[in-house]
């Protein structure tokens, strides 16, 4: 997984947008299978939607970072009526949005940085695990508000510093000097930042543990989500086996051999004023 630009955030690498693109497009026939993460995630946030009373149902929903819109298509069944829009840097998570989905749902390949679409477009933008990908994610937050509707509503997730901290410290100890995980904004760097653009936001946070059999399986599952090390200081050429296998060695196990990983999962709530 690989944080963009976290401003205040110290040593956060920025990635090319464009290599964003390319390896979540690369992914898109196997994201969905290894989404669990992604899942839960924006579960959580569907949960908090089902809260809302009728009366507050959105006309016009916006998916922010739609992927190969696995939420796009919950949130058309939600609200059937409701006209459902799924935006996505990528092209190919795009391609692969619209072969899975009904053709009620629109779509569109866009920067979230800088979206071309009309002001107070949405009564709801949902977007999971996406803003950390962003150059800027206050830029990103700004175009939350300017396209919100008063009254609209903005439920997003993020990733927080710490997440994946055992694969971070078995590499550091396998490859030392040589990085292989991605870095996230700490917690009060996003909560400064979404404060200062959305008054009166609320910011929640959790650890979510998740299992594999060990670490090969935590490398292919972000592998087959696109979302492996892609920073600058990134090697060109393939790893050595030898690091590979020391950094398996490394990797905190549980009794039964099977490890885990930690991710800092964040939410952001914000109602925009009437």
């Amino acid at each position: 997984m690989e944080a963009v630009t976290a401003p205040g955030a110290a040593d956060t690498v920025i990635a090319e947008k464009s290599d964003i693109a390319r390896g979540f497009g690369r992914a898109r026939a196997t994201y969905e299978s290894a989404s669990r993460l992604q899942r839960f995630m924006g579960n959580t946030l569907l949960q908090r939607l089902e809260l809302l009373p009728v009366s507050e149902s959105p006309m016009r929903i916006l998916d922010l970072g739609s992927g190969t819109g696995w939420f796009t298509r919950k949130l058309q069944a939600c609200y059937p009526t409701s006209l459902v829009t799924g935006a996505d840097l990528s092209h190919g998570m795009i391609q692969q949005a619209k072969v899975a989905s009904v053709p009620d749902i629109h779509w569109l390949v866009a920067d979230a940085e800088n979206l071309p679409l009309p002001e107070h477009s949405f009564d709801l933008i949902f977007s999971n695990l996406m803003i950390q990908w962003c150059d800027d994610p206050g830029q990103v937050l700004r175009e939350c508000r300017r396209l919100l509707r008063p009254a609209g509503r903005l439920m997003m997730s993020t990733l927080l510093d710490g997440t994946l901290r055992e694969l971070r410290q078995a590499w550091a100890e396998a490859d030392p000097g040589q990085e292989h995980v991605n870095r996230f904004q700490p917690y009060s760097v996003l909560r400064g930042g979404a404060g200062a653009e959305l008054p009166g936001v609320t910011v929640e946070t959790r650890t979510i543990e998740l299992p594999y059999p060990s670490p090969m399986a935590l490398a292919g599952e972000l592998k087959q989500l696109g979302a492996g090390f892609k920073g600058r200081e990134r090697r060109r050429t393939m790893t050595a086996p030898g690091r590979v296998r020391a950094m398996c060695r490394h990797y905190p196990t549980r009794p039964d051999g099977r490890i885990a990983a930690s991710y800092e999962a964040g939410w952001i709530y914000w109602q925009r004023a009437q």
